[in-house]
């Protein structure tokens, strides 16, 4: 008997003492989420902040931020914005130009980027492409060039870029070629700029083409005249998308306001 009560005492001690449990991470809180369903959006009504954090951003996430809402699309398509997200993981110092779409500030792979060579006489594409380490099916692709002979019928070639730091502290112009029929950002390594004047002319024609295709789409799409579809591409910056989504939007709101 003495043996159970002492087992018995020994029991309650253990009981009322506290009981000790191996140390277990807590788990980590869930993500953070932005959105305008939540009240945590409310933080980024600011544009001044809105704009330090978007700046962070890649072109692409860039520009799936100018979807969210009109405050967003407003800061996300500034021009300085654009340029910074597209020339900064490059080290470019400053882009001129107007891109005929605002879909060119999207994508900031060296594709985008491009050299000017000027032809002079003896110049060939395979000479080229080992003046500048590249191959001679690159410089064909970008050129829209099927055959070498097709050198002897231009002024200049655009070379394609290999070597990133070429592109550190540098000025480039976003120019559609005539030839390439592509709009890129082109490098004057000579440290000049473009000069000719028969060039830019046919570049501007290009570009005005290409405006005018892009202004006939989106007139037959929404089934209006070339003023109101000029002036909702002219509201969206020329980009043809963001230009209809307005124009749903306006006219959703019609439809309810006429209703009431």
């Amino acid at each position: 008997m003495a043996c159970c009560c002492k087992e018995r005492e020994q029991e309650t001690t253990d009981l009322s003492t506290p009981l000790s449990f191996p140390d277990i991470a807590s788990p980590s809180p869930p993500p953070l989420t932005l959105s305008p369903m939540n009240s945590n959006f409310t933080a980024l009504s600011s544009g001044d902040l809105l704009q330090s954090i978007l700046e962070r951003l890649p072109p692409r996430d860039l520009a799936r931020s100018a979807c969210v809402c009109r405050l967003w699309r407003a800061v996300a398509s500034d021009r300085a914005m654009l340029e910074r997200a597209f020339a900064g993981p490059w080290g470019v110092k400053r882009v001129v130009g107007t891109p005929s779409s605002t879909a060119f500030w999207r994508c900031s792979s060296l594709t985008r980027f491009a050299i000017s060579h000027r032809l002079s006489r003896g110049d060939t594409v395979a000479g080229l492409a080992l003046k500048y380490s590249v191959q001679v099916m690159e410089i064909k692709r970008l050129n829209n060039m099927m055959s070498d002979h097709g050198i002897y019928s231009r002024q200049r070639l655009l070379i394609p870029i290999t070597k990133p730091e070429l592109l550190s502290g540098a000025t480039c112009y976003i120019e559609l070629d005539e030839h390439a029929k592509r709009e890129v950002a082109v490098l004057y390594v000579d440290g000049g700029g473009p000069s000719d004047e028969s060039d830019c002319q046919a570049g501007i024609n290009i570009k005005d083409r290409r405006k005018k295709r892009i202004l006939d789409s989106v007139r037959r799409s929404l089934h209006v005249d070339d003023g109101t579809a000029e002036y909702y591409l002219s509201a969206a910056n020329g980009d043809p998308r963001a230009a209809m989504m307005q124009y749903s939007e306006d006219l959703r709101w019609e439809q309810q306001n006429t209703h009431m």
